[in-house]
């Protein structure tokens, strides 16, 4: 059995505009006794130069000066703690509409959402949209945070009308409907630390655990060290003597496992080719061990003589699909809308080729969580796709695989991404 104090647990914080995200990552962070005495002084002259009586402890997470000066949150803000019995890395994403394409790079990697939701003013807009975005990346534990429940004096009768109302949204997304997704709601005041970390007085109504509680309990044991065994080649290494640049007698294949173990004898696959060898060793720099597993980054010596190079998998006989056609998932990320007639580059694994829109099917309607026709993707719009391939791609259907299911697209002029995707239908 895993050593509880040994396992880490990723998550993220989402929800609108002045939720309480910040304050609540810093009210966690203050509470659990993990802030550094110099940083904690300088945020206390800061808030005195707000005029504040109390510490800002949303100042913690807000890193950029944009961040401090306007009181938002803009950059994804990871923040690290523990204590005795687990070690967290919280993800503090921001809030407003326009910054969305920034939580779904921290959701990609969290195991769990903290949904925080305003007492006064229930489910918005964000609440939803950051809720598909969870279940559409896969995150099956949910953590609903009614936040400043001292604003509406901490009624019992507003906290179950909101926590009835999320779970009508939360049944309506029609997502991953096969995964077994835990909820749990939590009234809280972030500002008092009520309900985050100590239990007050002030809801001896709710009989159920704080947040950190909740945390302490969640599932951590990582899922895709079950999952089949993936491998893409980030490079072929050769490597030479320093002394008289004479190659050294083997080739070897570096990248990181994506998901799944493999050990020395192991039959494996080559992809594209189809060709079989078996694992003569494995190495981690110059030490060698018997076995590896996902995330380790590891250096793989084949029995035979294989012509694979980067972009190229080697994979256990559970194999995943050589495929130039795919019917996908995409949150657009661009300022700049989707443009079907032009081709876009698509960065799967370590392969990066040419892709071509060939049709747009539908879009969500982040509102009435229904699909709706458009071939018009702007910001933050949720589409339905299908895609045509320059090169074969070896991959996975996201629900079965979250890193050999997802890609980025990429603007081939500016070289800057434009959205993420998400495999469900392989050709």
């Amino acid at each position: 059995m895993t050593n509880k104090s040994d396992s880490l647990l990723r998550f993220i914080t989402c929800g609108s505009v002045d939720d309480g995200k910040s304050t609540l990552i810093g009210r966690l962070l203050y509470d659990t006794k993990t802030i550094l005495s110099d940083t904690l002084n300088q945020i206390e002259k800061t808030s005195k130069k707000r005029g504040l009586d109390a510490v800002d402890l949303s100042l913690l997470t807000d890193g950029l000066q944009a961040e401090r000066e306007q009181g938002i949150t803009i950059d994804v803000a990871y923040r690290y703690f523990n204590t005795p019995d687990r070690k967290y890395i919280i993800a503090d994403s921001p809030g407003h509409e326009q910054y969305t394409r920034n939580m779904v790079t921290a959701a990609s990697t969290a195991k769990v959402a903290v949904i925080l939701i305003d007492a006064r003013r229930g489910i918005l807009t964000q609440t939803k949209r950051h809720t598909y975005i969870s279940k559409l990346l896969g995150i099956k534990q949910f953590i609903v945070a009614i936040n400043k429940m001292d604003l509406v004096n901490y009624d019992e009768g507003t906290f179950n009308n909101i926590k009835d109302q999320y779970t009508h949204l939360f049944k309506s997304i029609q997502i991953n409907e096969t995964s077994k997704f835990e909820v749990n709601f939590i009234p809280l005041s972030a500002l008092n630390g009520d309900m985050v970390v100590d239990r007050l007085e002030n809801m001896s109504w709710f009989k159920g655990k704080t947040l950190l509680e909740v945390l302490e309990n969640c599932d951590t044991n990582p899922t895709d060290t079950h999952e089949s065994f993936r491998f893409p080649i980030q490079y072929v290494c050769r490597p030479r003597d320093s002394e008289n640049h004479d190659l050294h007698d083997f080739r070897s294949f570096m990248g990181r496992i994506e998901s799944g173990k493999i050990n020395k004898g192991d039959e494996v696959l080559c992809l594209p080719g189809n060709q079989k060898t078996t694992i003569k060793e494995i190495r981690i720099g110059n030490e060698i061990i018997e076995s590896a597993q996902t995330p380790q980054s590891v250096s793989i010596l084949l029995n035979d003589e294989i012509d694979i190079s980067r972009g190229d998998m080697i994979v256990d006989k559970s194999n995943p699909k050589i495929t130039k056609e795919f019917n996908a998932t995409v949150c657009w990320l661009s300022e700049d809308s989707l443009n079907p007639s032009r081709a876009y580059k698509i960065m799967h694994t370590s392969k990066v080729t040419k892709a071509k829109i060939a049709k747009i099917f539908d879009k969500i309607d982040i509102n009435n969580l229904v699909s709706i026709e458009g071939s018009q993707i702007e910001t933050n719009d949720i589409a339905n796709i299908n895609f045509k391939l320059a090169q074969p791609i070896m991959a996975d259907v996201y629900f079965e695989n979250r890193k050999t299911g997802s890609f980025v697209i990429i603007d081939d002029s500016s070289n800057q991404t434009v959205g993420a995707g998400m495999i469900n239908e392989i050709f």
